[in-house]
């Protein structure tokens, strides 16, 4: 059965390792198969849309069915918004007790709230509630309260943003987290996670200072990650305010195909796959046998994931261009969004397990914020529910359907982009660079995921 992993990657009786239960033995079919029968079928979609599917469908942000009106109001109005923003703050506030006057012990709650119920528990918020962190997050809150004490708008900084800015900060915070969360040495040790949180909220309460509250959208790395994956939800906003409901692909079509944004997909798709390839046995005994250190060896080997992602999708899209007689050098961008579902199935596939277990005994932990041995809360006579190890099998399929679901709307978000922007006669010979990385990050994601 394959290895199971926590973030911290430490195999304690504690923070048990728990990326995945299903192994390729668990696979009904062999796994030879189940790799060719995913490129295979990905491969067939895009011949299907070919033929079906030659006039662009999705209208992106002007598309939508009105909610009733008693909800938008209730979702708009102030006391609605302000009873969100408390929850994320005192949420945050409790948390903080456990960071700062915990004990240095992994029982502290602090390691999940951080690696599980925040990095891994943004998705599924996501999904459901569509947009919600921009509201729930906790340093947002604390900026609109000073912004309100000091008598001026949120929206005011000392400065404007640079125009060619975008989600690069941002990139570079999810490039920052995934160091900290798979790469530091001693990361699951208060002094190390105290360090690195508080040099987030200072960049984070000091950039909204300088350019006003867009900071947030801009370079906070946990809110580009949930407002990308919101994208995903059948909620969202009409170019008239409008809440409505729509397609989740739909939904996708109306992100915004801003500077960074590559890196920004490529910093989630890459870091995910480094996850997986740092936990195999090949990595882990290349890695010790050399004269270099695992921090030394992770943090390349995690730039070099990144990066991969970076310039083949780049470069996928750019030829794509060639191809189809459109030469704009935005087209990495126009297509980037065709990335986020392929994230998203990573994402399922390798924390599924993790934010079921460990989410129950983080909250668990949460019971007892000092590790002192109190239970405010009784939680911790709930005990914890581990009957998912019980389904190696249904999970390891899961895993499986993850990495190709999120390819096979990757490959139909790229499709009807491509129908808008390529002339007729040539935007299907313009897809084939992109379906031929997006196979093989199909075939790259499944090895990964199965590589222990």
């Amino acid at each position: 059965m394959t290895a199971l992993l926590l973030p911290t990657q430490l195999v304690t009786p504690l923070l048990l390792p728990l990326h995945g239960i299903g192994g390729r033995q668990d696979l009904p079919i062999p796994f030879g198969l189940a790799v060719g029968g995913a490129a295979v079928a990905i491969a067939l979609s895009f011949a299907i849309l070919a033929v079906a599917w030659r006039n662009p469908r999705y209208r992106g942000n002007a598309s939508g069915k009105p909610l009733p009106a008693a909800i938008t109001r209730t979702v708009d109005s102030p006391g609605f918004r302000w009873f969100v923003r408390l929850v994320g703050l005192t949420t945050f506030l409790y948390a903080m007790v456990a960071l700062l006057f915990g004990v240095d012990r992994l029982t502290n709650p602090i390691f999940g709230f951080i690696y599980i119920l925040v990095w891994v528990g943004l998705v599924p918020i996501s999904i459901l509630l569509g947009p919600v962190w921009r509201t729930l997050n906790p340093l947002r809150t604390i900026h609109l309260l000073i912004s309100k004490l000091l008598r001026q708008p949120p929206s005011k900084g000392l400065f404007e943003l640079p125009a060619g800015l975008g989600l690069w900060p941002a990139a570079v915070g999810i490039f920052a987290f995934t160091w900290l969360e798979l790469v530091a040495p001693d990361r699951a040790t208060l002094p190390v996670l105290q360090a690195w949180l508080a040099l987030y909220v200072v960049i984070m309460l000091f950039g909204a200072i300088l350019f006003g509250d867009r900071w947030f959208s801009t370079a906070d790395p946990f809110e580009v990650y949930a407002t990308l994956m919101s994208r995903l939800s059948p909620w969202g906003r009409r170019t008239d305010g409008a809440l409505v409901i729509r397609r989740p692909l739909e939904n996708l079509d109306g992100l915004k195909p801003q500077p960074g944004l590559v890196g920004m997909v490529a910093a989630l798709l890459g870091s995910t796959a480094y996850d997986g390839f740092s936990n195999s046995t090949a990595w882990i005994g290349w890695a010790q046998n050399t004269d270099y250190s695992m921090t030394t060896l992770g943090t390349l080997a995690l730039l070099a994931f990144i990066l991969f992602v970076l310039v083949t999708f780049s470069s996928a899209a750019l030829l794509a261009g060639r191809l189809s007689d459109s030469s704009r050098r935005t087209l990495p961008r126009l297509f980037a969004h065709s990335v986020v579902p392929i994230a998203f199935g990573y994402v399922v596939a390798h924390y599924l397990t993790l934010l079921i277990l460990e989410g129950q005994r983080t909250l668990i932990y949460l019971s007892d914020p000092l590790s002192n041995g109190a239970n405010i809360f009784g939680t911790g006579l709930l005990g914890l529910n581990t009957g998912i190890t019980n389904h190696s099998t249904t999970i390891a399929v899961i895993q499986v359907l993850a990495v190709v679901g999120g390819h096979l709307m990757g490959v139909v978000s790229a499709h009807d982009r491509a129908v808008a922007l390529f002339p007729r006669t040539k935007a299907l010979a313009g897809q084939i660079p992109l379906l031929i990385v997006m196979v093989g990050y199909t075939v790259g994601g499944l090895l990964l995921l199965f590589s222990a």
